[in-house]
């Protein structure tokens, strides 16, 4: 831990006591430092969630981070979908209608590979694919980008972990130049979290909720960030569990999530986060761009 975290105690209750304080609790964001913007499921406003299309519209927004969530097929492929059921953002129900309840683990990556994944969202998106996590990587490489990578439901998924590591390693992102600035995997699970981290030390990693500031003590051992709900914090926890070093040495972040609005990205923002998660990453990023 970092000398300033002698001071940890102290800041903890303070951050502790803030949790407790109004959310107008904002401090001005005057030191020219401004959140990192990530696109939440890619630009997921505007094009279907999680899907090569998301990718590339948060990049021709000038969108350097993107965020996805993996999980497993029956056959032990890695696809790129949030919801551990293919109901929501796919005709899975017209396709297969006699499999509900329609489980990513119960169909095999090329009878996914068969499913309209864009319809739901718009006519325009008809056709478009669930990508696999190999497909999803190749195309934020091509786009020059970096990546958020969430590990969903480890529980439904066992070794989902090093399998995942193992794809990122196949595909070049374990390199000491993704490593150094393009990629950080997170889950809401400490245990997985602190798997990757075991697995792959030179990993950087986002534990997502918002634990106790009791807890971080622990958390910091292996996470790098903690990313919370923008509705859960406040300046005083933000700089809570800044007063921390991570896994690498360095203050953990902050990486808050959904801010869609303008308004409440300034506010956000105002709490000294370090990043902002949007499905409006455009929007996000011009109210918090000083001009």
């Amino acid at each position: 831990m970092h000398a300033r975290a002698v001071a940890a105690t102290t800041t903890a209750l303070l951050g502790t006591v803030a949790l407790l304080l109004p959310s107008s609790d904002v401090r001005a964001a005057d030191d020219g430092e401004r959140p990192t913007v990530i696109a939440h499921r890619g630009a997921s406003a505007y094009a279907p969630e999680n899907t090569l299309a998301a990718v590339d519209t948060a990049a021709g927004l000038g969108i350097h981070w993107v965020e996805n969530d993996v999980q497993r097929t029956k056959d032990g492929k890695l696809v790129v979908i949030h919801d551990d059921s293919l109901q929501r953002t796919t005709d899975v129900e017209q396709v297969f209608p006699g499999r509900a309840p329609w489980k990513v683990k119960d169909f095999t990556a090329a009878e996914i590979a068969r499913l309209d994944a864009g319809s739901w969202f718009g006519p325009s998106y008809a056709g478009t694919r669930v990508p696999t996590l190999e497909q999803y990587v190749r195309r934020v490489d091509r786009n020059h980008q970096k990546l958020l990578l969430e590990i969903k439901n480890p529980t439904l998924y066992p070794g989902i972990e090093q399998q995942t590591l193992k794809v990122l390693a196949n595909e070049g992102w374990l390199d000491s130049g993704h490593l150094a600035s393009r990629l950080i995997v997170q889950s809401f699970s400490a245990d997985s979290v602190r798997t990757v981290h075991q697995l792959k030390p030179g990993v950087k990693t986002g534990l997502l909720g918002t634990p106790s500031v009791a807890d971080l003590h622990a958390l910091a051992r292996f996470t790098d960030q903690i990313n919370p709900s923008h509705t859960t914090i406040t300046s005083g926890y933000v700089a809570a569990v800044q007063a921390f070093d991570g896994a690498h040495g360095k203050p953990l972040e902050v990486f808050a999530w959904t801010v869609n609005s303008a308004e409440t990205a300034r506010r956000v923002a105002g709490y000294g986060v370090d990043g902002l998660i949007s499905n409006k990453p455009d929007v996000v990023r011009d109210a918090t761009s000083g001009s």
